[in-house]
Formats: structure tokens, sequence, C-alpha cells
């Protein structure tokens, strides 16, 4: 059971590392710092966008209008921060 545990610490701490490359990616993107028209450079955005965005939409949806700044990366960071926490206190003691 505790591996079990720990892989889902692992699985959320590669997710942390996919919202905050999505961030940075959206962040270059809109700046104009990467060439968008590289398949390559689209590819990479088109992947992070398809692996946060159904997340970041439901939180999106739960939020009021903020006048265009998008809070829902941090909501999830502290989100996935909080499951890995729990589960490495809380889950793990009751387990052991």
């Amino acid at each position: 059971m505790l591996a079990l545990i720990q892989t889902l610490i692992y699985a959320l701490d590669i997710y942390w590392w996919i919202v905050v490359l999505a961030v940075v990616f959206s962040w270059l993107y809109a700046f104009r710092v990467i060439n968008s028209s590289n398949q390559f450079v689209s590819m990479i955005g088109n992947g992070l966008y398809q692996m946060t965005e159904p997340l970041f939409g439901r939180i999106r949806r739960l939020l009021p209008d903020l006048g265009g700044i998008d809070i829902s990366p941090i909501i999830v960071l502290l989100a996935i921060y909080f499951l890995q926490r729990f589960l490495a206190t809380t889950v793990a003691q009751a387990v052991l």
C-alpha cells in the first residue's frame, strides 16, 4: 500500500511540472518569444494544452471573472501540494 501512495505522490509531482511548463510556455507564446509557426513548438504547446486544459477549464468555470487574470494554474499547484502532503502524512501514517 505504501508503494501505491509513493507512486501517486510521484505522479502528482510529474503533473506539477507539466503545469509549470504549460504556464511558462503560455507566457513565451503570449510574448512571442517562441515561433508559433514551428511544427515542433506547436506540438509541444498542443500537448501541454491537452494535458492541463481539462483541469484548468473546470476550475475556471468555478471562479469569478477576474478581468483576464487566470489563477487556475495556481489553484491546481496548491491542490497538488495539498494532496501530496495529505498522502505523505495522513494516509501513509494510517497505513503504517
